[in-house]
């Protein structure tokens, strides 16, 4: 099918593997085959897109090659995006990475999980907002470890203070554990929802749009943390996953599949109820209360400054970032 053929398109980051693969799947199966699927990622070994095709006996999900660990990659795929491709409807801001090691870095010298799960991800937003339908679905994955008491359950506290301090951390914050980077970023994503909720919210011409966060749970049998032991990437791997039932019912009742977890973020796509919703954060397919700090629109608006301040390149862009497009 020519590009010319398609009605609309869906880009999920991070669509090549665990959670954003079963989500393009889901997706696939759910929607019309005039819908183009993007699956942007920095590789694809698994060819992806190629599977699911032939998995569904269709040619709608196209794999694009994106490095989120620098701007400047951003940059060039959204200054690349085909401009034969329909509207975007639905934006899944989905990719991270959850590094257990020390302290590293992205190439723009930002922590990497604040670099990679937030700062890249705005700026991409931002890049695309031309591209974007007037009703679009704006989906941001964060999780529950965004909020300290969810937080305190698993040992993962969120050390976000400032997005400055996160981004750049000095003094004790060297300290910080991986997994706890990993929580800060995910704080992140949750608090600049909710601000893009509020700013999309005042543009006339964006008002229309869905912004959503979403919280896809525990999930075992994914490639999320790369760098973990080889005895721990076994029982991900191989132990763990068997046993999902079992630990939902006796650890915690938002521990999934990944099929599970990508069909949950599929229906917030589809789910004609959404359409318009902004400021919502979802724990499976149920609307949950976010933590104190994400809803607060003084933390908000630090972030969303920052973040503006930080990726655009010049005045124009800070004041077209700062007003979404």
């Amino acid at each position: 099918m020519s590009d010319s053929n398609y009605t609309s398109t869906v880009l999920i980051t991070g669509g090549t593997q665990g959670l954003g693969y079963h989500c393009a799947l889901s997706l696939a199966r759910s929607l019309p085959p005039t819908t183009l699927i993007v699956l942007a990622s920095r590789t694809d070994p698994s060819a992806s897109a190629a599977s699911i095709n032939t998995q569904l006996k269709q040619d709608n999900v196209v794999y694009l090659s994106l490095d989120l660990g620098t701007l400047d990659s951003v940059r060039t795929f959204a200054s690349t995006w085909p401009t034969s491709y329909p509207p975007i409807s639905a934006l899944i801001l989905n990719a991270g990475i959850q590094l257990l090691g020390p302290l590293s870095h992205t190439a723009d010298g930002i922590e990497k999980h604040f670099g990679i799960n937030h700062v890249a991800h705005a700026l991409l937003f931002h890049l695309l907002v031309p591209h974007l339908s007037s009703d679009a679905r704006i989906i941001v994955v964060t999780s529950g470890l965004h909020d300290p008491e969810q937080g305190k359950k698993w040992g993962l506290l969120t050390r976000y203070t400032t997005a400055a301090a996160a981004a750049y951390p000095t003094g004790q914050d060297l300290k910080w554990t991986g997994r706890e980077r990993y929580a800060t970023s995910k704080a992140a994503n949750c608090i600049w929802a909710f601000a893009l909720s509020r700013h999309i919210a005042s543009i006339p011409q964006h008002s229309a749009k869905t912004v959503l966060a979403f919280d896809p749970g525990l999930m075992f049998g994914t490639n999320f943390a790369r760098d973990a032991s080889r005895v721990l990437k076994v029982l991900n791997a191989y132990v763990l996953p068997r046993l999902t039932p079992l630990l939902r019912v006796l650890v915690n009742g938002n521990i999934n599949t990944p099929a599970e977890s990508g069909g949950n973020m599929a229906w917030l796509v589809t789910a004609a109820e959404l359409a318009g919703k902004k400021g919502v954060y979802f724990e499976k397919r149920g609307k949950r209360e976010a933590s104190v700090q994400a809803r607060d629109e003084g933390c908000q608006e630090e972030l969303w400054g920052w973040t503006v301040g930080k990726v655009a390149g010049d005045a124009e862009e800070r004041q077209r970032f700062g007003r979404v497009g």
